[in-house]
């Protein structure tokens, strides 16, 4: 381990360097990546001079017990040792974890798509329910949310919304959320008090960017339309929609969200190319079955991946099998404590995955 640190104190010093000249600055792709590297670097190094203390303490005690020459001194360096030997293997397993080779797109924003499944109109409302769940936890976490295109129910919520989510660290947190989100309830339009099963899928895509996946725009056929729904005068008089049909897969994104025909253009060519490097993801996920295995968030989309029952008050992730009876402040934005037993599960398999590596 410490062989392993001082690999890293290294790496952080060639860094620390690198991000105050002044060429690196100018670059700022360059400077963004590096200025990462440097975050993630110390968060090791600080754990390493915890670490360190810790096995000179161990050693400092040992010293003194071997000695014995002092009874009270050798009382407490058994107190100092069978602290610092306790707190020794969670710092290692905390050190090991962090060593492990991060997942590039983890720090990215991301394109969320929510579409309602099966259930009619209720699967509309729930899938709207899971917008204003999402946008709440967002606003909690301080990032920003971009509707890009919507598709409104007739009795509510949404047949399909897409969002944009900028802050830190957006997709490694949101990405545990793709896969279908199943709903027991009452529906508004049940006169018999009869409990119904809904659905709705979400897809998180990491935002791909230029440098990540290069979009021909000559397989991409541009089609400008006239707005629909509510929208003020522009609607249905300028040709401010943008839809987009990708010849080589039959993809199509469509965007009206703006007023401005090339604002919808830009929001537009963004799902696409966060959908299409999306694709790409999932082939090197595919091909790569022990890293799939280790993934709770790569698991398949069509899958059931949690439950939100209304009578009984619970939502349950079946994932991990976690249950929490907590349904009403779960769905207005409190999913915090499930991303983290997900996020517990997914460190948990990464570390043993890395035990021959490491």
């Amino acid at each position: 381990m410490v062989e392993k640190l001082q690999i890293v104190e290294q790496r952080f010093d060639e860094v620390n360097d690198l991000i105050i000249q002044p060429d690196i600055i100018a670059d700022q792709k360059r400077y963004i990546k590096l200025n990462k590297e440097y975050k993630d670097l110390k968060q090791i190094i600080d754990k390493g001079v915890v670490y360190k203390e810790l096995l000179a303490n161990i050693q400092e005690a040992e010293e003194i017990i071997s000695d014995g020459s002092d009874d009270e001194m050798v009382e407490m360096a058994k107190m100092q040792l069978e602290e610092a030997k306790e707190a020794l293997p969670k710092i290692e397993d905390e050190i090991r974890f962090l060593l492990i080779p991060k997942d590039p797109d983890d720090a990215k924003n991301v394109v969320v798509e929510v579409r309602a499944g099966t259930g009619g109109d209720e699967a509309s409302i729930f899938a709207g329910d899971l917008f204003r769940m999402y946008s709440k936890y967002c606003s909690d976490k301080g990032w920003s949310v971009d509707v890009v295109s919507m598709n409104e129910g007739t009795s509510g919520g949404f047949k399909e919304i897409i969002f944009e989510v900028t802050g830190e660290d957006v997709y490694g947190t949101l990405k545990f959320e793709a896969g279908v989100h199943r709903v027991q309830r009452v529906p508004q339009t049940e006169t018999q008090g009869r409990v119904h099963t809904s659905a709705a899928t979400v897809m998180v895509l990491p935002e791909a960017e230029d440098i990540d996946f290069e979009l021909d725009m000559s397989e991409v056929r541009i089609e400008r339309t006239t707005s629909t729904g509510p929208g003020g005068q522009s609607v249905n008089t300028t040709y401010s929609a943008i839809k987009l049909h990708h010849e080589p897969t039959g993809m199509i994104v469509s965007c009206q969200d703006q007023k401005s025909s090339h604002k919808n253009l830009e929001k537009a060519i963004k799902v696409l190319r966060s959908r299409l490097y999306d694709l790409e993801l999932e082939k090197q996920r595919a091909a790569d079955s022990e890293k799939r295995k280790s993934m709770v968030s790569s698991g398949d989309r069509s899958a059931k991946i949690r439950t939100y029952n209304y009578p009984q008050g619970r939502v349950t992730d079946h994932r991990i099998g976690l249950t929490l009876y907590d349904l009403s402040n779960i769905i207005n934005g409190d999913i915090q404590k499930i991303i983290d037993e997900l996020m517990l599960a997914e460190n948990t398999e990464l570390l043993k995955a890395s035990d021959d590596v490491l």
